[in-house]
């Protein structure tokens, strides 16, 4: 499956069906997969960080048990918009997947994910340490919500 970039590939995939989403991490990756109508994201348990092939295998299942339709990886930028070590490790995730999967694969900024994630979890009332707990699935969360806006915003 080719690599996608382009908001202007997103429609292909608008009309309906789960979508997946990632949020890569130094020891966690936070997951979370839409509805069918891909209006709600919710997270998912999380992906702890061993090998590629380790993760490759936990998101074909993923694919498989959900039936997604498309793949969304959170790409770290700065904050001034500069690669960082996360963001060329999303790209590289990116094309691996790209050529693994036959599901499109898309990235998406994920600059203040963490932060929105964390103030989510501490406005629902969770303490410090249930929220670093949670933080890595939230900010999944996030940046799946973040890009199902661009899908409507296409759509219009």
């Amino acid at each position: 499956m080719p690599i996608h970039t382009e908001i202007t590939e997103l429609s292909e995939i608008y009309a309906s069906g789960r979508i997946l989403a990632l949020d890569p991490g130094l020891k966690r990756i936070g997951v979370a997969i839409s509805d069918h109508d891909q209006i709600i994201a919710t997270p998912l348990e999380l992906i702890e960080r061993r090998s590629w092939k380790h993760l490759l295998s936990c998101i074909k299942s993923l694919i498989i048990t959900y039936d997604a339709k498309a793949l969304v990886i959170g790409l770290p930028l700065g904050f001034e918009g500069e690669e960082t070590e996360m963001s060329i490790l999303a790209r590289e995730w990116q094309r691996k997947f790209s050529l693994s999967l036959s599901i499109p694969v898309f990235l998406e900024d994920e600059r203040v994910s963490s932060y929105e994630a964390m103030k989510r979890l501490w406005i629902s009332g969770k303490s410090p340490k249930e929220a670093s707990k949670l933080v890595d699935s939230e900010s999944a969360v996030v940046i799946l919500e973040t890009f199902l806006q661009r899908l409507r915003e296409q759509a219009e």
